[in-house]
């Protein structure tokens, strides 16, 4: 008699399977040679950029049906990739190859007056289950992260980016291939059905960590089903304070980039506090330039009396992530106010002070509890990239097991190694 498997007991198998893969290839990425992982991703990071026409082409394919599902203009971007965008792609691949490899590093060692030797050392999470929507580049970053540090990783990137993502697993896995790397090493789940992301975030004992990297709501979604660890890249409501003592110039420029640079990403401004000592100093400057940069300027009272053009902010803005080309400005009466608002409003992602005054500057960084506190510096400079990272896997709001941005030593865990010589306890 055959026995038919309904739709949803094929898909947990199908990834049950996977992650049976992932755990037997993660089995010998503890042991690979450096050496052998560098060269692999150098030979991915050169592909890439060969075959940079045709990922070029498959993106088009994501971009132009987000632009026919209306999708937004921030949406459209981080989904978007462009020559320079690939190039970047491989130039962090290549800077992750050049990078100490985090396996094995022996973090502290002591000998016990008993002559026992013991020591802290660095190992591989193992399997990595990586959840994540629109950005088809955090698909070879990821994997090269988790390779390098001795990771084996199943990606489930969001069918908004289906074909970009699709072309960049296949040629990964063709490159991992040609290096003799075990196949399961990277795989990709496809956005078929939802229920694969649940069947994923419960297979304890075959997978190790869930990272999500998406919508707050996303993020909620995963956690909420999950059994299996979870690490949430969290939403970004980052914030610069401009203090009373603050360079003019400097704070100008600091709260244009950290907005407009890029600001359909998780590390962009989205409030702007000013000190009530700066507001007819800087405000009629930088709205003058957010205005002409489109962007949509939303203030308290004493800021949209002071800017005709601005509207006023809702008790909601505050709190809101616009991915967008809109900024809400509050003005504080002191450093206090400014850190409580932080607090109340912040999702510990990013938030920069710009200041002259060291004292302000200390009572920042320790008052203000975020994954990265900046001193005169754009909130957008909080990146793997930028770090020396050669890239990241996320930026962790949480607090266990790794916070802000991560990079390979975020994709390890540790064990204790004991030698001796005979000792018993007695």
């Amino acid at each position: 008699m055959v026995i038919l498997m309904s739709e949803s007991e094929t898909i947990q198998q199908d990834i049950r399977s996977m992650a049976e893969r992932a755990k037997e290839a993660a089995i010998t990425l503890a042991l690979l040679d450096p050496e052998k992982k560098n060269k692999a991703l150098v030979r991915v990071a050169e592909t890439i950029r060969v075959r940079k026409v045709d990922i070029i082409e498959a993106n088009k394919l994501d971009v132009e049906q987000a632009k026919k599902e209306g999708q937004t203009k921030a949406l459209i971007d981080r989904l978007t990739l462009n020559s320079d965008r690939v190039d970047n792609i491989a130039d962090g691949l290549k800077e992750i190859a050049t990078l100490s490899d985090p396996v094995g590093e022996i973090l502290r060692e002591w000998t016990r007056p008993n002559g026992l030797r013991i020591r802290q050392v660095r190992v591989p999470l193992g399997v990595i289950g990586m959840i994540y929507e629109s950005r088809p580049n955090v698909t070879p970053e990821s994997a090269a992260l988790c390779l390098k540090s001795g990771n084996a990783v199943i990606l489930r990137g969001g069918s908004d980016a289906y074909y970009s993502n699709r072309i960049l697993v296949d040629l990964i896995s063709h490159c991992l291939k040609e290096s003799q790397i075990p196949e399961g090493a990277v795989q990709f789940l496809p956005p078929r059905d939802r229920r694969g992301i649940t069947v994923l975030t419960q297979l304890n004992g075959l997978v190790d960590l869930i990272i999500a990297r998406g919508s707050e709501t996303m993020i909620q979604e995963v956690t909420a089903d999950a059994t299996v660890p979870v690490l949430g890249h969290g939403k970004g409501v980052c914030h610069v304070y401009l203090d009373k003592s603050a360079d003019i110039e400097m704070a100008v420029n600091i709260a244009f980039n950290s907005k407009v640079q890029r600001p359909g990403v998780c590390n962009a401004m989205e409030t702007l506090l000013v000190h009530e000592y700066l507001l007819y100093d800087v405000m009629p400057r930088l709205a003058e330039k957010f205005l002409k940069a489109g962007v949509e300027i939303r203030g308290d009272e004493k800021v949209a009396g002071l800017i005709p053009q601005a509207k006023s902010a809702s008790p909601n803005d505050w709190s809101t992530e616009y991915l967008d080309k809109i900024v809400s400005i509050k003005v504080v009466n002191s450093l206090d106010e400014a850190i409580e608002h932080i607090r109340d409003y912040g999702s510990s992602h990013t938030d920069s002070i710009v200041t002259q005054d060291s004292k302000a500057a200390d009572v920042f960084k320790k008052a203000v509890d975020s994954s990265c506190v900046m001193v005169n510096a754009s909130t957008r400079l909080h990146d793997g990239g930028v770090f020396g990272f050669g890239s990241e896997i996320g930026i962790s709001t949480n607090k266990l097991h790794a916070r802000g941005t991560m990079g390979l030593k975020e994709l390890t865990t540790t064990k204790f190694v004991v030698e001796g010589s005979g000792q018993i306890r007695e």
